[in-house]
């Protein structure tokens, strides 16, 4: 990096294209409905456009430590802006379904090396003793595009048409463009380099992470291995990531150089990252249906319970960022975790009676534990790195924790379905004549519907009608407590992994 550009501007500059990018991952969630009507696209065509974006971005990823050595990371850096902004225009324009789907995968692969491109300039523009403070922007980054997403793909969907959802990237796009022009510096070990180029391992990445993506993306909705699809999908993706570890092994310029996994902390602080992320994913996406399906919350009121969990991240991601230079940060870790264990355990004691501060207080408690996590995890898993390594050590984790979160949204609306059909059927057994309980509640629910006018025959079947329906509800509800009760364990059996990991003190040049 250019000694004479100042730091921050640096890191301004590398931000405001990845924080779009970022935004882009959830801000077409909300407009999915207005899409489908302008294309004529049914529900399942249309969640291709979310699909296809992250499936694409998850390819990418891995590859952008190599594709920054083979292209020169500033051109490449430039380029992935450029066709970001491209095809944002494309999206807009798209006359089908088809063509949206085929522009938000140029979109996503566009996209997905900026996250760890931004991660590795940052780590390299600052100081070692200044790692902290470089995570800290980028975890803010990363942490308020999600919440930034919905708000603003609402508004902008509401307020003129869902195109302007990716119209607005233009502006910005070709603001950063001009930027990463004027500010970015290659160093010399991040120059175009002349490399045989691994036609094996970038056909074998594409296949296993695609395949994966698609797998978790879909799976929930064809019911797993019960589908074809899924079946022959899992085994492709199992081949391929055998045959990609062997290829990987023994290339010459690796696509993914494994060969950083050997670092112990870095490998460690990737299997934290991962269940860390399982946890936020897994409880953010339950917590709204939830909400909506039980305590019958509005869209807007779930998102007003989700975003103090957020602002409490944004707020204390940048604390985290100062401690991380002054105290050991496995103790902040280590809080953290305990943090985001406790707010998970807290919701598995959610009932249907929830006052509003009962919800909202463990979102809170989420929110400090992910800000108190992020910024010290990213900062002791890379320091062991070296620079020249850096940009593909950023693409392996990123990797990992977009993998995190998929797996987490996977596994927990699977198991929320099995659980609620376990707990419906064991409760089923108690609603027979034997069952003092259930007589006198069917003939009492029977008396109010005969009190508010209907027949005898019609009120007895209908107090049955709502005894099941209460009868399949707290099934639901049992089945919420157990998920997030399961994610909270898994949470906190990560405690002896943070331990584990080195510490290396970086002194600050002043400190002398």
């Amino acid at each position: 990096m250019a000694a004479n550009v100042n730091k921050w501007i640096v890191a301004l500059t590398i931000m405001i294209p990845t924080l779009i990018v970022i935004i882009d991952t959830s801000v077409v969630n909300v407009s999915l409905d207005h899409i489908r009507g302008s294309l004529s696209a049914g529900i399942d065509e249309a969640t291709w456009a979310i699909t296809s974006y992250f499936a694409a971005n998850a390819i990418i990823i891995p590859m952008t430590g190599w594709l920054s050595r083979f292209f020169g990371r500033k051109r490449f850096l430039i380029f992935s802006v450029a066709l970001f902004t491209l095809s944002s225009l494309l999206c807009g324009l798209a006359w089908s379904m088809q063509s949206l789907v085929f522009f938000r995968i140029l979109q996503g692969l566009a996209g997905g090396s900026l996250q760890p491109i931004s991660q590795s300039i940052l780590l390299e523009t600052f100081p070692p003793h200044q790692h902290g403070t470089a995570m800290a922007i980028f975890g803010v980054g990363i942490m308020f595009g999600p919440i930034v997403g919905p708000v603003l793909g609402g508004w902008i969907t509401d307020t003129w048409t869902w195109r302007w959802i990716f119209y607005i990237n233009i502006p910005i796009g070709i603001i950063s463009i001009l930027m990463a022009l004027l500010f970015i510096h290659d160093p010399h070990y991040m120059k175009r380099a002349k490399m045989r180029i691994d036609y094996w391992g970038l056909v074998l990445l594409a296949v296993w992470v695609g395949c994966l993506q698609m797998i978790l993306d879909r799976g929930r909705t064809v019911d797993w291995f019960s589908s074809e699809f899924i079946v022959w999908l899992s085994i492709l993706s199992a081949i391929s990531l055998i045959l990609f570890i062997i290829v990987e092994l023994f290339a010459e310029h690796p696509i993914v150089n494994l060969r950083a996994l050997k670092n112990f902390s870095f490998s460690l602080g990737n299997v934290i990252m991962f269940f860390v992320v399982f946890n936020l994913y897994g409880s953010i996406v339950l917590l709204p249906i939830y909400l909506q399906t039980l305590m019958g919350y509005t869209a807007t009121l779930a998102g007003i319970v989700l975003a103090p969990g957020g602002i409490a991240a944004l707020i204390t991601m940048p604390i985290a960022g100062v401690l991380v230079n002054r105290i050991n940060p496995k103790a902040i870790i280590a809080f953290g975790v305990v943090m985001l264990s406790y707010s998970t355990l807290l919701m598995s004691m959610f009932n249907r009676m929830a006052d509003f501060n009962t919800i909202l207080l463990p979102r809170i408690f989420m929110g400090i534990g992910m800000g108190l996590i992020m910024i010290p995890l990213f900062t002791l898993s890379l320091s062991h790195i070296r620079k020249e390594e850096m940009g593909n050590a950023t693409s392996i984790f990123n990797l990992v924790r977009n993998l995190g979160g998929s797996f987490g949204v996977a596994v927990a609306t699977t198991i929320l379905t099995r659980r609620a059909q376990f707990h419906q059927s064991r409760l089923v057994d108690h609603l027979t004549p034997f069952d003092m309980n259930y007589v006198w509640s069917s003939q009492q629910t029977a008396q109010v519907l005969q009190y508010k006018g209907l027949e005898p025959a019609l009120a007895h079947k209908g107090g049955l009608g709502v005894i099941y329906e209460t009868l399949l509800n707290e099934a639901y509800m049992m089945s919420f407590n157990d998920v997030f009760y399961i994610i909270a364990v898994m949470s906190i059996l990560l405690l002896p992994l943070v331990l584990c990991m080195k510490h290396i003190r970086h002194k600050s040049p002043d400190s002398h």
